[in-house]
């Protein structure tokens, strides 16, 4: 085995254990795999049912940090030879194959060495991408599961808490540059940002490592909470230094392998990885194996130089420099003692993909033997003869349930997608840990079950007491919506209320969401309410004054036409045609009661009868007014010499003008019915909160033709009257006709922009006042003067009192 501190165990072919190893310094961590390597062998040794009647041996070599040794080592493991490379003049310490943690860049040195004697190797180590190529890695098999799903693994872990706002710090290499390219697309695909990216080097611990320990922590990172680190095995502990000389113990760190930080004692009081989020390759436990640590001493293993060093230095030992023994050591003292920082019993994933390493290399020699590709040499022989190449086909298709049951193979095409246990570690004062395990994450389940976490017993990085926030921006609660933060990432942004009558009911939303047009936004807007239909109803004060308008107005009307009718025969109600005066009173009631069909809830007939009735009174009004003054005009003009004038005012020529005119109004209104006539409709914008039920005019060509009509009749009525205005008599009642046509003008002209700026209720109020008030200007201009004469001013009002004011041509003229 190769790891990065240049520590190798070698396999050897099948033979009774020589257990010879090389001295050399192992941290404790690469300790475990050394020990679960040798574990493995002899669980091996003792299955009667794999390699029976079979003994594995082993070899074990350190590969230094140097091009020379690396290459000694390597010709040494394949030859067996120490001086002569090269050169093979023994076997019995031919090897079968080897066991490796290489680096990439280990692995390139020594790959082309051992593909020339076509050696196999079986890393161990996090499984590598680039070594699958079998054009250039034909001898190199991995035993370690992929970590396909890693990425995606944290990424559900970010959601699941809902941070967005994460750091990245990646180790240089091929592998950390291909994780940051996963982790950054699953971030993306899920809206997580990046809050920064620090590439770290993967130089071991020194003095300008140090020196430089705040490339890593700078003011660009302080923002995020969390952070990953995904590291490899030789760069672990350079990160370690350069983030614990910052004793930064209020970040959450989210890893991809267990830390086995190197710190001890008072150290862990503020130790920055208290806390630390882990994702590890799920695999059952290994049974026994804590028994076999508890029972590895150096008495039992005399041979192993390096438990030798480590036993004396923990466990209070005294050396004997005359046997090389160790003395006064605590009794009965066990690697289970020591802390989990000093030596931790729980076997990592080097150390059981170490083991599965080990039974696979057994498996392949199983089925050599099986097969009968291994012979025996010459008769009672203890070694067994093949060629290394020989072992590739078996190692490649070899595929078996390792003793606790997980599957293990090689082939990469068949290696099943990873499971991760996401474990929490505890650090405590002098070296103290706990790791728990908080749930477990599987490619294989369906999307929304692929995480199973325990938040309750997660404990937190130190100060840390609940759940941590990490976000570039608060959460915009409902009610407003994001606006992003120009020249920054998503996650970063602004929180604006939602526009009128839209709304947002969850957090974070891009887009507030516009209310149904029955419905409208609430206050908050954060909720639609239902909107409330409504007219402009009898019940409500503006109908009720506009109705109570109509009636007294109608009323007044009426009275006035009793009046006249009680004192038709006296000379200012006989004058200028009283029949007109009695058509223009009754046609200004009904335009007064008309008005009422605008109030109240609408419906089909009453939006139909709305416009028609309204167009035929006002019609009829009109003309009414226009043949009074043309009835003026005639009797005028019939007192001057010539027959024509006085023919038509003989004949009532004048009486024909209104059911012209009439039948003129009738016949639009009718073209208006047969095509686009009114109906009922709704307006949900005009008040906020209402549904106003309004009629729609239906055809807007036909109203404004009609419209323009009695615009049209009542410019011409304005005209004449205006141009007859100075006709003198006592009775001349032109000037009041002019004024009151001047009156109906000026209010229709300003109820068309006033009724197209106006929306809802208020329109309908609109058209319903100018009616009112057209109406009430040519009954007060008219009538009013002739009541007061009528009733104040009675003297003035007969004929004898007259007769020397007044030329009896001109009063005959005016008396119908």
């Amino acid at each position: 085995m190769v790891n990065h501190d240049g520590n190798q165990f070698v396999e050897a072919p099948p033979q009774t254990r020589t257990g010879n190893p090389i001295q050399s310094r192992l941290a404790p961590n690469n300790y475990q795999n050394y020990l679960a390597f040798i574990f493995a062998i002899e669980e091996i040794n003792r299955n009667p049912h794999l390699l029976p009647n079979i003994s594995l041996g082993y070899e074990f070599h350190s590969f230094l940090y140097t091009h020379w040794r690396i290459l000694e080592n390597s010709f040494i493991l394949l030859t067996g030879q120490h001086k002569t490379p090269n050169y093979m003049c023994g076997t019995e310490s031919k090897c079968a194959a080897v066991l490796t943690e290489l680096s990439w860049g280990t692995s390139a040195q020594i790959g082309p060495l051992m593909e020339l004697y076509k050696f196999p190797q079986v890393n161990f180590g996090s499984f590598d991408p680039t070594l699958t190529d079998i054009g250039q890695y034909p001898s190199l098999h991995q035993v370690a599961p992929k970590d396909t799903y890693l990425a995606l693994a944290m990424v559900s872990l970010m959601l699941h808490f809902h941070w967005t706002w994460v750091g990245l710090l990646i180790t240089e290499g091929h592998k950390g540059l291909q994780f940051l390219a996963d982790i950054r697309a699953e971030m993306d695909t899920n809206r997580v940002c990046v809050a920064f990216v620090k590439m770290l080097s993967t130089v071991t611990v020194s003095y300008m490592s140090a020196m430089k320990k705040h490339d890593i922590l700078t003011v660009d990172t302080l923002s995020a909470n969390v952070v990953v680190i995904y590291y490899d095995a030789d760069s672990a502990n350079d990160v370690n230094y350069n983030i614990a000389q910052n004793l930064v113990t209020w970040k959450i760190w989210v890893s991809n392998s267990r830390w086995h930080a190197d710190l001890t004692g008072s150290e862990f009081i503020l130790d920055p990885f208290h806390g630390i989020l882990v994702f590890a390759h799920h695999h059952e436990e290994i049974s026994g194996f804590k028994s076999f640590v508890q029972a590895a001493t150096p008495f039992k293993y005399p041979e192993d130089t390096y438990l030798f060093m480590y036993w004396s230095k923990n466990f209070d030992c005294s050396f004997s420099e005359s046997d090389c023994t160790l003395k006064n050591c605590i009794p009965n003292a066990s690697l289970a003692w020591l802390p989990p920082n000093r030596f931790d019993t729980v076997m990592n994933d080097r150390s059981y993909n170490m083991y599965n390493a080990v039974y696979a290399v057994a498996h392949a020699l199983h089925e050599m033997v099986f097969e009968g590709v291994i012979t025996h040499p010459r008769r009672n022989a203890k070694l067994m003869m093949f060629s290394p190449w020989q072992l590739h086909p078996f190692l490649k298709n070899v595929e078996f349930n390792n003793p606790a049951g997980d599957k293990v193979n090689i082939d990469d095409r068949r290696k099943l997608d990873s499971q991760y246990n996401i474990l929490n570690f505890w650090n405590f004062p002098e070296g103290l840990r706990l790791m728990a395990k908080l749930g477990t994450f599987s490619s294989h389940t369906s999307h929304g079950q692929k995480m199973a976490l325990s938040e309750d017993i997660i404990e937190w990085a130190t100060g840390v007491t609940k759940t941590p926030r990490s976000v570039c921006s608060e959460n915009c609660n409902p009610g407003f919506r994001k606006s992003p933060q120009e020249g920054k990432a998503p996650c970063c942004f602004d929180c604006t209320a939602c526009p009128e009558n839209e709304i947002s009911n969850d957090s974070n939303v891009e887009q507030c969401a516009k209310c149904p047009d029955h419905q409208y936004a609430n206050i908050q807007r954060n909720y639609c309410l239902e909107k409330t239909v409504t007219f402009l109803a009898y019940e409500e004060p503006l109908g009720k004054a506009l109705a109570g308008a109509a009636l007294s107005l109608s009323v007044l009307s009426a009275a006035l036409l009793g009046l006249f009718v009680k004192h038709r025969d006296t000379p200012i109600v006989k004058a200028n045609n009283r029949a007109l005066s009695y058509t223009l009173l009754i046609s200004l009631t009904c335009c007064f009661l008309c008005s009422l069909l605008f109030i109240g809830r609408p419906n089909a007939a009453t939006c139909i009868l709305q416009q028609t009735t309204f167009a035929v009174v006002f019609t009829v009004a009109i003309s009414t007014v226009l043949a009074k003054t043309i009835t003026v005009v005639l009797a005028f003009k019939a007192t001057a010499p010539g027959r024509i004038m006085r023919q038509l005012l003989v004949s009532g020529a004048s009486n024909y003008i209104i059911p012209i005119c009439t039948l003129i109004q009738l016949t639009l209104c009718a073209v208006w019915m047969g095509t686009n006539p009114p109906y009922i409709d709704t307006d949900a914008h005009s008040e906020h909160g209402h549904i106003i039920i309004i009629c729609n005019k239906g055809s807007l060509a036909a109203f404004y033709c009609v419209l323009g009509y009695l615009g049209s009749l009542a410019l011409v009525s304005f005209t004449v009257a205006f141009l007859a205005r100075n006709l003198p008599d006592t009775f001349n009642e032109t000037k009041f006709l002019t004024f009151s046509m001047l009156v109906f003008c000026s209010v229709w002209v300003t109820f068309l922009p006033v009724y197209h700026s106006s929306k809802g209720k208020a329109m309908v109020a609109m058209e319903v006042f100018s009616i009112l008030t057209s109406s009430a200007g040519l009954l007060g201009c008219i009538f009013v003067p002739k009541c007061y004469i009528i009733l104040l001013r009675p003297e003035n009002n007969y004929l004898p009192h007259l007769k020397g004011r007044t030329h009896s041509g001109r009063k005959n003229a005016f008396l119908k």
